[in-house]
């Protein structure tokens, strides 16, 4: 099937469809990833914090396709914040994913140094060791902050989206910047309240589709970049197959009628709970 792809912010192709690897072990990431491979991805999205860039790796060296045939995504870690950590881990990541270079790398959260962090991925885009660079798991302030110290806008900001959270408000900020909605979660983490949606069960029985495959072909008509994980051969083929049908304007409706406008799966990260959790993860001044 034609792959699908968007334009970034500085003219780079990525995939709107891609496999994510969050949560999966080490050991199966090197199988899970020639899986997806084998049926079509094109785009991986793994994580320093995931510790499975060397599966990745080992997988996509194997696959025989040639290197930029592959769009790896990449994140740095809050723990890799700091002073000249940021420059350190990413040489790391390029070494354990086996590559010369990283498509798109982001900062995962937005605590911590995260300007420091970002100024050391400005670095590595003028240096050739990425293509793109953006953020993760940043809302609007956030974002709006970062852009006004920093010399390169992000190219994609990576958070929390699907049906029951569409991020319809943040989307206009990120719109106005020029920076691409990437979404995690594409569905809740397999929620029960998605998946036994009556609307989605209603339009995907119209079109001969599941719930999962109607909620991300919903997203990626709204030009969102989505990241489905499963380590399932047969499940990866079901949520590839998402560009032989198309959502009327009128289902494309009563699908933002599911809209929370909240976060459903990750706190909010404005949360004090939730900035002190991401605190532990983070080395303290002088320590």
């Amino acid at each position: 099937m034609e792959q699908k792809t968007i334009t970034l912010n500085n003219g780079v192709e990525m995939p709107l469809l891609g496999y994510g690897v969050y949560q999966v072990s080490p050991d199966e990431a090197e199988r899970c990833v020639a899986d997806a491979l084998s049926v079509g991805y094109r785009m991986i999205d793994t994580a320093q914090i995931y510790q499975n860039e060397a599966g990745v790796g080992s997988a996509v060296k194997k696959s025989g396709l040639s290197r930029d045939e592959v769009f790896i995504v990449d994140k740095i870690w809050i723990s890799n914040f700091e002073g000249d950590a940021p420059k350190h881990s990413l040489d790391e990541s390029l070494r354990l994913l086996g590559t010369d270079y990283i498509d798109l790398m982001l900062i995962h959260q937005p605590f911590g140094d995260r300007y420091n962090a970002y100024r050391a991925l400005e670095d590595a885009l003028k240096e050739g060791k990425v293509r793109a660079i953006g953020v993760s798991n940043f809302y609007p302030d956030h974002l709006i902050d970062l852009c006004h110290f920093s010399d390169i806008v992000p190219a994609v900001n990576q958070v929390e989206t699907h049906v029951l959270t569409q991020r319809i408000e943040e989307r206009r900020y990120m719109d106005e910047l020029g920076v691409k909605l990437m979404s995690w979660g594409p569905l809740a983490e397999a929620s029960s309240e998605l998946l036994n949606n009556e609307i989605l069960l209603t339009i995907g029985a119209a079109h001969g589709k599941t719930v999962a495959q109607v909620a991300m072909r919903y997203l990626l008509q709204r030009g969102i970049i989505i990241i489905p994980k499963s380590t399932r051969k047969e499940r990866m083929e079901q949520n590839f197959q998402l560009f032989d049908f198309s959502l009327t304007e009128s289902e494309m409706q009563e699908i933002l009628k599911l809209d929370t406008g909240h976060s459903f799966v990750m706190p909010s990260h404005h949360d004090p709970e939730v900035t002190k959790m991401f605190m532990g993860f983070a080395p303290r001044k002088g320590k």
